[in-house]
């Protein structure tokens, strides 16, 4: 399974969860039938996740339609804070975008107070930012080591070296900076640049996540349910499923929507709970929850019915590129639900997602039934949707 990580250095040669994690499945299926599979945000970055998210409320959200979060975490705090199966499996991590730069908070580099190093880095002047903190960090500073083992970990002014990256993380961990631990972790994981070891792994996750690390929180849950993918693992990850999801991380907000979809972990299953995190997780581009909420409100589940709005959640998530999203979309334009018939509309994204390897057999002779000059047209719109 892929992790919910922070930087390039650890996003490939990690643990593969299996059992309650998989993709949505590109294959033919109907429209309100919801296939789960994650995507995601960039984790631990000012345009990740909102810090200050309120956990989910058994209000209904107003979801008539998509808009996007503007999240800002605080990551590498020195201080402590305490803070899928809709009806088949659990959640996968998204994939990640490098962490942004700007607007960044000096508390997640461990720093109390803004200095010169953190400055530098906040400007982009990450070439100075490396050398003020080095200083700091050959002295044992634990905030300085973790900002050189991020500038290294993102080649930022700097080459790009992941296995120094590792050096500074690990130095910094030992001295209890929640980021410095779950990315130490993560190496550990990974084996590449240290050597593997998942039982330390396993504890370093454990102390960021009690720590308040979000993305810790949510990859110690994926942990638990690898090592009992039953009813009492489950429960137990639910514990930091819900702390993750409860500050607005959509991969934890998606993985407790399947929690309440299905019954497990030892939630009740309660699908207008699952609706409303299935659409705080939509807001935030994370497609698997868009197509689901999609599918939902199609078919009235956890909800009142809204073929408009469940048109439009899977529109959205056909136009970011999610290939089963544009297979359904071709769908609802065929049959037109929550819009009007369009049948070059319709042939249009099946070829998108024909052309990335999605085969269905009822498009496919939708298609077929299309005349020379109506396939014309749905060759010459797919084209313009690449």
């Amino acid at each position: 399974m892929r992790w919910r990580v922070s930087f390039p250095m650890v996003l490939t040669g990690l643990v593969v969860l299996t059992g309650f994690f998989a993709h949505a499945a590109l294959a033919a299926e109907t429209v309100p039938v919801p296939q789960p599979r994650p995507d995601a945000n960039a984790p631990g970055t000012p345009d990740a996740v909102p810090p200050n998210a309120a956990s989910p409320s058994a209000g209904s959200p107003d979801i008539s339609s998509p808009d996007k979060g503007a999240p800002n975490p605080n990551r590498f705090g020195a201080d402590i804070h305490t803070d899928k199966p809709i009806e088949n499996t659990l959640p996968q991590p998204a994939t990640m975008t490098p962490p942004s730069v700007d607007a960044v908070n000096p508390d997640r580099f461990g720093a109390k107070q803004p200095d010169a190093a953190y400055g530098a880095f906040q400007r982009g002047l990450y070439k100075t930012a490396y050398n003020l903190a080095m200083l700091r960090a050959k002295n044992g500073d634990p905030a300085a080591e973790t900002l050189v083992a991020e500038i290294l970990s993102r080649g930022l002014g700097v080459p790009l070296n992941p296995a120094e990256a590792a050096k500074w993380y690990g130095l910094a961990a030992e001295q209890g900076v929640p980021e410095a631990q779950f990315q130490y972790a993560l190496t550990l994981l990974d084996g590449r640049y240290v050597k593997k070891d998942e039982k330390g792994a396993f504890a370093l996750m454990q102390a960021a996540a009690e720590a308040g690390n979000r993305l810790a929180q949510f990859n110690f849950a994926q942990l638990l349910v690898e090592q009992d993918p039953g009813d009492v693992g489950l429960g137990k990850a639910a514990v930091y499923y819900e702390r993750a999801a409860a500050t607005g991380l959509a991969d934890a907000q998606y993985a407790m929507a399947q929690l309440y979809a299905n019954g497990v972990g030892g939630k009740q299953r309660d699908d207008a709970q699952a609706r409303i995190l299935l659409a705080q997780a939509a807001r935030q581009n994370y497609d698997t929850a868009q197509i689901d909420l999609a599918a939902w409100m199609i078919e009235g589940r956890g909800g009142p019915r809204d073929l408009k709005s469940g048109f439009a959640w899977m529109r959205r998530a056909a136009e970011g590129g999610n290939v089963a999203a544009q297979n359904r979309l071709a769908k609802l334009y065929m049959g037109g639900i929550g819009t009007d018939p369009d049948l070059i509309l319709a042939g249009a994204w099946y070829i998108v997602a024909r052309r990335a390897g999605l085969i269905d057999p009822q498009m496919d002779d939708f298609l077929q039934g299309l005349d020379d000059e109506q396939t014309k047209q749905a060759l010459q719109k797919a084209n313009r949707l690449r």
